[in-house]
């Protein structure tokens, strides 16, 4: 098939023909998702470029597998987004070794970048950090049902496909953590050196849940 046959067929009808080793209807399904994939990974680790590396990871592993999933839903979408989940602590694994490994090392001598990205994506990368600072206290089943639910906009029951668990399970995640957050606005918790004032908790809750708007130009 051609994109042109394929731009119209269900997630479910393109999600079979990939499975059949036919990439035209794979690459409807990266059209059709990956915007969604990226900005839920820039939500996850506060940066662009991560975000970009990390949704061709996930659609690579999507790609990889393809026979042996089989949509319990309408869209693939929240199948890819917990993938992505799974995605991101890999990398966060990863960087917390890499940094434990820097910190024995001598301090580099650090060379500004003339070349820098645009201002914009830093300021938009600066106030995820921030807001990812107080995201990293919930525990980590209230950050992938905040995420899914709040950011990603799924639904309750697209949620619980992408995790796994009863609809019930998410309501409950998702109350926790916002009961967890509202505790930690009247604790007013710091949420670290970012030089600049900290976000509470609760403004944190409140920019968290702008849609991020994917960006050219890395």
């Amino acid at each position: 098939m051609d994109r042109l046959e394929t731009a119209d067929l269900s997630d479910g009808d393109l999600w079979r023909a990939a499975a059949k080793g036919d990439p035209s209807a794979f690459g409807t399904l990266f059209e059709r998702h990956s915007d969604a994939v990226y900005n839920h990974c820039f939500r996850r680790t506060g940066s662009w470029e991560a975000a970009e590396d990390l949704t061709s990871v996930v659609f690579l592993e999507a790609w990889r597998r393809r026979r042996e999933v089989s949509l319990s839903g309408e869209s693939i979408l929240p199948w890819l987004l917990a993938v992505a989940n799974n995605v991101v602590r890999n990398r966060d694994r990863s960087l917390r070794r890499h940094r434990r490994l820097l910190a024995k090392l001598p301090p580099a001598v650090v060379t500004p970048d003339p070349a820098e990205e645009a201002v914009s994506r830093v300021d938009d990368e600066r106030t995820m950090r921030r807001i990812l600072q107080v995201f990293s206290r919930l525990l980590p089943d209230e950050q992938d049902v905040l995420a899914l639910c709040v950011w990603a906009g799924l639904s309750y029951t697209d949620a619980a496909v992408a995790l796994g668990v009863p609809v019930g399970t998410v309501r409950s995640r998702l109350s926790r953590a916002r009961e967890h957050l509202r505790r930690l606005a009247e604790l007013g918790v710091d949420a670290g050196r970012t030089g600049g004032p900290a976000p509470t908790p609760r403004s944190a809750r409140a920019l968290a849940a702008q849609p991020a708007t994917r960006t050219n130009g890395g």
